[in-house]
C-alpha cells in the first residue's frame, strides 16, 4: 500500500516528462487530489469524490501546462509555484468545507481498486509508449522537439494529452492516500511526490523499473515503521527512521542521476 500511491505518481510523472515538460509539481498535484476526494466524496460519496480529484489534479496539470508551453515559464518554477498554491489552496479549502463533527472515514473506492491499477498501469503504458502511434509520438515530442515538428507532429498538443493523463494519475494517487487513511490532513503526501520523481529518475523513465522502484522505495517506508521505537543500532532516534526513505533518495539519485539517459528534450520549447 505504501507503494501505490508512489506508483501513480511516477506514471504521472512519466507522461509529462516523457513529453519533455519537466514536472516537479507532482507534490501539489497529489494533495490537491486527495483534499479534492475528500471534501467531496464526504458529501457525495465515492464516484463524485473521485470525479473531484481528477478535476483538481487535472485542473492544476493544465496549468503548468499554459506557463510552460504559452507563457514559456521556466519548467521548475511553474512546478514550485502550483505545489505552493495547492499546500495553500488545500488548507484553505479544507478549514472552509471540511466538517469536523463526521467521525466515519471518508467514502473512496477500496484499497484493491488502487493496487491492482497502480501495479498494472506501468505495463499498459509501456505497449502504449512501445506499440502505439500516440506512444511513438509521445517519445518523439520528449526526444526530439524540433525534428518532431519537421515530421508534423505539434508537441504542444502532445504535451497537452500528456499534461492530463498527468493529472489523471496524480488524483488516483492522492484519493489512494485518503482511501489508505480514511481522512485528509494537512500536508498529508509528506514529499512522497518527490520521491515519486526520484523513482522515475532511477527507473530510466522506464515504465516497469519504475514500478520496481517506487515499490523498493515504499519497502524502505515499510522498514522505518516498523524500525522506529526499536534498539536496533544503539536505539536511534525515531526521526532518523522517518528520514530513512528521504535519505536513501538522496544517496540513490547522487548514484545514479548521471547514469540515467533523460529524454533529450526535457524543458524544451
Amino acid at each position: 500500500m505504501l507503494s501505490t500511491p508512489l506508483i501513480l505518481a511516477a506514471l504521472g510523472g512519466y507522461a509529462s516528462e516523457r513529453s519533455g515538460v519537466i514536472n516537479i509539481g507532482l507534490e501539489g498535484k497529489m494533495l490537491a487530489g486527495a483534499c479534492a476526494a475528500a471534501l467531496v466524496g464526504e458529501r457525495f460519496g465515492v464516484v463524485p469524490g473521485l470525479m473531484a480529484a481528477i478535476l483538481a489534479s487535472t485542473l492544476l496539470a493544465v496549468l503548468h501546462w499554459t506557463a510552460t508551453q504559452h507563457y514559456r515559464i521556466d519548467h521548475v518554477i511553474s512546478g514550485m509555484a502550483i505545489n505552493a498554491l495547492a499546500a495553500g489552496a488545500t488548507e484553505f479549502f479544507f478549514e472552509k468545507l471540511h466538517d469536523p463533527s463526521r467521525t466515519q472515514d471518508v467514502p473512496t473506492p477500496p484499497l484493491a481498486f488502487f493496487q491492482v491499477l497502480a501495479f498494472v498501469a506501468p505495463f499498459l503504458i509501456w505497449l502504449i509508449v512501445r506499440r502505439t502511434r500516440v506512444g511513438l509520438r509521445l517519445v518523439a515530442v520528449g526526444s526530439e522537439p524540433d525534428k518532431a515538428r519537421l515530421m508534423g507532429v505539434q508537441p504542444v498538443r502532445i504535451r497537452f494529452g500528456a499534461l492530463l493523463a498527468t493529472g489523471v494519475l496524480t488524483a488516483l494517487a492522492g484519493a489512494a492516500l485518503v482511501a489508505d487513511v480514511g481522512v485528509f490532513t494537512r500536508g498529508m503526501t509528506a514529499g512522497k511526490g518527490y520521491i515519486a520523481l526520484a523513482a522515475l529518475v532511477l527507473g530510466g523513465y522506464r515504465p516497469i523499473p519504475v514500478l520496481l522502484a517506487c515499490v523498493g522505495f515504499g519497502a524502505l517506508q515499510t522498514l522505518s515503521l516498523n524500525l522506529d521505537g526499536t534498539d536496533i543500532f544503539g536505539g536511534l532516534p525515531s526521526q532518523f527512521w522517518s528520514a530513512l526513505p528521504y535519505l536513501a533518495t538522496v544517496i540513490a539519485l547522487a548514484g545514479f542521476l548521471g547514469k540515467n539517459r533523460t529524454p533529450a528534450g526535457l524543458g524544451k520549447a
